[in-house]
């Protein structure tokens, strides 16, 4: 509880200051900490390891997406729809959120801007961190299969996997800090898009207005967290996910509503340079 409310409070400044004064800043932050981490990792970690995992991972990827995206003829049907099915649904149900907040901090930038800042780099840098991480720890279990980080708790084993580093204390801190700075990058641009929603498509809302959704937001949390535990955030969790199919029919519309309007504006550019 304690926890929600600290991630509430910081997210509150954050909002409170706006996009560029508040948002912006704890995300340029929070990226340089998980550069900084990624990059220590990369030196310091089993480098030959860490490429070689990332190039044979995102080549398995490439070649294994389609089948494994299929719920058809497969054997690990639990696996299939405890997690394939489950973030499919998961991250569609936030495609709301996290378009209209991606639209808003790309207003000016060219479709070739956004397809690189948006799809390319984070997909490599994604590539790079599991990369880093994954193969690090495995590098580590292969090297002792009785290795500490076998046992540790789920929460713990960042913390295991890096405490034979140097520096073992700093990179924990560190570790710490960019897990409550991404819940607080979520709940503030979470918040900025509620208030927006809520205002009409207004960017510039009430201040008071971005305050009660932000502090509604903790609330809720805490008041789950209270009344039922992990079974009510698991319940409101598979709430969110079951809203995923809906938002997919109106995803898939909003493709083909894409496809149509650049076509248009790619005529009428042709029809303007004849």
């Amino acid at each position: 509880m304690v926890l929600i409310a600290v991630i509430t409070a910081i997210a509150l400044m954050s909002v409170i200051r706006g996009l560029d004064g508040g948002v912006k800043i704890l995300s340029e932050i929070n990226m340089v900490l998980a550069l900084l981490l990624l990059l220590f990792i990369l030196v310091v970690g089993p480098t030959g390891d860490i490429f070689a995992t990332a190039f044979s991972g995102a080549a398995a990827y490439a070649q294994h997406i389609v089948p494994l995206s299929m719920p058809f003829g497969r054997e690990d049907i639990n696996f299939s729809q405890g997690w394939t099915a489950f973030y499919w649904a998961w991250w569609i149900s936030w495609s709301p959120f996290v378009g209209m907040f991606i639209a808003r901090v790309s207003k000016g930038r060219t479709i070739r801007e956004f397809v690189i800042c948006v799809i390319l780099v984070p997909t490599v840098l994604s590539v790079l961190w599991m990369a880093a991480f994954g193969g690090t720890a495995i590098s580590q279990v292969i090297a002792d299969a009785s290795a500490p980080i076998t046992s540790a708790a789920q929460e713990l084993k960042l913390f295991q996997m890096v405490s034979g580093f140097p520096f073992a204390s700093l990179l924990s801190l560190i570790g710490i800090v960019l897990v409550l700075a991404f819940f607080v990058t979520s709940s503030d641009s979470g918040s900025l898009v509620i208030d927006t929603i809520t205002a009409g498509g207004k960017e510039n809302a009430p201040v008071a207005q971005r305050i009660f959704w932000c502090s509604f937001e903790g609330l809720i949390a805490i008041v789950l967290l209270l009344v039922g535990g992990s079974e009510a955030l698991n319940a409101l969790q598979a709430m969110a996910v079951s809203t995923g199919l809906p938002f997919t029919m109106v995803l898939l519309a909003m493709c083909v509503s894409l496809l149509i309007g650049l076509r248009k504006a790619y005529a009428e550019l042709q029809a303007q340079t004849v």
